[in-house]
């Protein structure tokens, strides 16, 4: 079982404690509610542009040299992710680094020197990653999705943005977006793992006092109702990327909800005994990708299928999978694929939770997004408590006929009519 404590340092920032028993690592993570949906259109990519810069060096690790050689002389892995909800900073490493990892990552995330040549530098870096996301059919199609799914609103544009807005993004931008956004109490650190190095004498406090106490942002803009469209990139390939995206009617704030909607994904294409992976690829042989995925923030849920096939074969799949949909709508699950899934979701979670940076990002997004309990044993036993009846309610409450499309294919939009 999980020891979780909680406490507060002077600058607002919640410092969370999870104990977990057997293992040798630690992983420490500093997240904000400083994703893109909480940009304004004109900074569109800054808070995935700003988590690149702050890796360039604070006041004692003062360039990515220094940064990068200490965390490999303590072995450890250090990385981050922008999503639409969060921005997040974590180093990896074994127990007895624990406080040596605290400081790097305290010291390039919360006092990051944003040097203007160096923004320079990493300006063409991203804009090469913009160029190689592009190039790649599936993450056009991921992008395509959002947009035809939440449209103007924040959540339908890209987290990495356009490449004209990196070229204005300056140096005084990146540090307004961040006083404006990296608030100590719409974030959260997170240590997580064997803790028997981390002390209880004020050390984690003094090094989690570097990031500056900032007022509470503004909440982002809520998500709009839903207004589905259908878009297509028309590429002229014998392969086609189809993604289609379904908003079902759910409480996000309720944890029962979400573990049933993820339930009700796993059993529609969540693995390889679901409809979806038997149907479309084992029986019919019209894709060689195809699954479901679910995906709940603080104000909406998120049901998306998709597929990679021939694409002589798009349309037919399509349609068929929107029947597999209306069948689960209408008639419901079996019992049986209810009980399989609901014992496969958890599984999951439980090897999941063996990994101390995957408990990481799961407390974080919890306890910045949801604004919950972080107890990992709780949100497994989530899943084993979900019902037959609850998977069944999730499935009547998903309108078949009002979904979002994308492709990315020799298509057009009349096809998916």
């Amino acid at each position: 079982m999980a020891q979780i404590s909680t406490s507060t340092a002077p600058n607002g920032l919640p410092i969370h404690r999870i104990a977990l028993p057997g293992t040798r690592a630690t992983t420490i993570l500093v997240a904000f509610d400083a994703g893109a949906r909480t940009e304004r259109p004109d900074e569109n990519g800054m808070a995935h542009f700003l988590e690149h810069l702050v890796f360039k060096g604070g006041e004692i690790y003062d360039d990515y040299r220094k940064v990068n050689e200490t965390a490999e002389r303590m072995g450890g892995v250090l990385n981050a992710y922008t999503s639409h909800d969060l921005v997040a900073f974590h180093i990896t490493v074994r127990a007895e680094s624990a406080m040596s990892a605290m400081d790097l990552l305290t010291d390039f995330v919360g006092r990051p020197r944003v040097d203007s040549a160096e923004l320079d530098r990493e300006r063409g870096v991203v804009i090469q990653e913009i160029q190689r996301h592009k190039d790649q059919p599936a993450s056009v199609a991921a992008e395509l999705i959002e947009r035809a799914g939440f449209g103007e609103h924040p959540l339908g544009r890209s987290v990495l943005g356009p490449e004209e807005h990196l070229l204005t993004f300056s140096r005084e931008a990146m540090i307004a977006f961040r006083d404006r956004r990296w608030s100590g109490s719409r974030g959260g650190a997170f240590i997580v793992g064997n803790l028997d190095e981390v002390p209880e004498d004020g050390q984690v406090d003094e090094l989690m006092a570097r990031f500056p106490d900032i007022p509470e942002p503004a909440p982002a803009e809520r998500v709009a109702p839903f207004a589905p469209e259908t878009l297509v990139d028309e590429s002229d390939t014998n392969q086609s990327h189809l993604r289609m995206l379904y908003r079902p009617e759910i409480d996000p704030t309720d944890p029962a909800e979400r573990a049933a909607l993820s339930i009700y994904a796993t059993l529609l294409g969540g693995s390889m005994g679901s409809r979806l992976f038997d149907e479309i690829r084992e029986q019919r042989g019209l894709a060689y990708s195809v699954f479901a995925v679910d995906h709940v923030a603080s104000d909406h849920g998120a049901l998306m299928m998709a597929a990679g096939l021939d694409s002589s074969k798009c349309i037919e799949a399509y349609a068929r999978m929107r029947e597999i949909v209306a069948e689960l709508h209408s008639d419901g699950p079996t019992p049986e694929e209810v009980e399989r899934a609901r014992a496969y979701s958890a599984g999951r979670r439980v090897l999941s939770f063996e990994s101390t940076n995957v408990v990481a990002s799961f407390a974080a997004r919890r306890a910045i997004v949801h604004r919950e309990p972080i107890d990992p044993d709780a949100a497994i036993a989530e899943l084993d408590a979900v019902r037959f009846e609850d998977v069944a309610e999730i499935a009547r409450r998903i309108d078949p006929g009002s979904l979002a499309v994308a492709c990315v294919g020799p298509h057009q939009a009349d096809d998916f009519a």
